[in-house]
């Protein structure tokens, strides 16, 4: 699952920074979840450290009454523009020296490469199948990671346009094993109302995006 919504009025890449919570309609969209979740056979709840996942996963336990687990595999990409607006025209890349770290997007050069995110999340996911064998589980991170694994298994290339994830906020996707081979994914929307038109999958970004940025 991805997190819902953050509070963030500078329009910031807050990637790994502490301090961003979910806002009041991210709190509506991880309940709205742990509503469509609460039939299902969910023994495992596990998120990212960052508070965001954190506080989504709370509606998903406390709705199968179980403890929120954390494991720091799941933790949001590495990225160098972290605490910094991303744009052309009014953020990061107006600045030359910022160019540099745009050089391969193939790695990427500007953070965590994306080989080291499909291992470190499929480790996490592994454990987390593990700690529900036999029943389902929930983990909680954000969205480049959860794409980047999705994408590896699907066995897409992992460079990509940001714009064309299908991964939107309190997005559900899903991982069938069988044994300890993942056989399936299915991918879901369950709060996709109360989700911004601009920050569904596939939308085109607005003027001034970056206010809308996140992960």
């Amino acid at each position: 699952m991805r997190h819902g919504e953050v509070h963030n009025p500078d329009g910031l890449l807050y990637g790994r920074l502490p301090g961003y919570h979910l806002s009041a309609l991210g709190e509506r969209m991880a309940e709205t979840v742990a509503e469509a979740l609460a039939g299902r056979d969910i023994t495992h709840v596990v998120a990212s450290p960052l508070e965001r996942a954190q506080e989504t996963a709370e509606p998903v336990a406390k709705a199968h009454g179980l403890p929120v687990a954390t494991d720091g595999r799941l933790i949001e990409a590495a990225n160098v523009f972290q605490g910094k607006s991303f744009g052309v025209g009014d953020g990061s890349l107006r600045h030359p020296g910022n160019w540099r770290h745009l050089r391969n997007p193939f790695r990427p050069s500007w953070g965590e490469p994306y080989l080291e995110q499909v291992v470190r999340m499929k480790s996490a996911l592994d454990a987390a199948r593990d700690a529900a064998r036999g029943h389902e589980a929930v983990c909680v991170s954000h969205q480049l990671p959860i794409w980047i694994l999705r994408s590896y298994v699907e066995h897409r290339r992992l460079w990509h346009d940001p714009r064309k994830r299908q991964c939107t906020l309190a997005s559900l996707t899903s991982f069938t094993y069988e044994d300890d081979r993942i056989v399936s994914v299915r991918y879901w929307e369950p709060a996709i109302e109360l989700v911004p038109a601009h920050l569904r999958a596939g939308a085109k970004p607005e003027k001034g995006a970056s206010k809308g940025v996140g992960a």
